[in-house]
């Protein structure tokens, strides 16, 4: 397993903690914890929003409401594959919080294009100065640089 970085480090925990603030009844906030979503693998992303109590997962969860990557020299892999497994297993959104260029890159609205395997169709990214939403809930507004180091 690649080491983190000091920062990617407090940008897991900047995310985890806005994202308890956002999600407070009814989700549980997991870190680098398994997601069982139907592939081979059992990825482990940096924060997850899944629905319910940590308590209800004697097995680990099926699918998430919103996953978030933390990306440094990851960045590729995780605008790619990671975001292919996402969309496949139909988890609605998926954040990526880029260290490099100091953004958010918000993935939503999963589907399949006409000839091809499932994606996010909807992508936008948001910068220093601007803020982010989960669409569970839109209300709970979260500043960019808050996420970041």
């Amino acid at each position: 397993m690649t080491l983190q970085s000091p920062d990617h480090a407090l940008a897991v925990r900047a995310v985890e903690e806005a994202l308890r603030r956002a999600f407070t009844h009814g989700y549980d906030i997991r870190v680098r914890m398994p997601l069982a979503i139907g592939d081979e693998s059992e990825p482990e992303p940096d924060v997850a929003v899944v629905r319910g109590h940590f308590r209800d997962y004697r097995t680990h969860p099926l699918t998430a409401a919103l996953v978030v990557e933390v990306a440094d020299s990851s960045l590729e892999f995780d605008r790619s594959t990671k975001a292919a497994r996402y969309a496949s297993a139909e988890i609605p959104e998926y954040w990526i919080v880029n260290l490099v260029d100091r953004q958010v890159e918000v993935f939503r609205d999963t589907g399949a294009p006409p000839a091809g395997e499932p994606a996010y169709q909807t992508r936008f990214v948001a910068a220093v100065g601007d803020t982010v939403a989960p669409i569970l809930h839109p209300e709970r507004r979260i500043e960019v640089i808050s996420l970041l180091p």
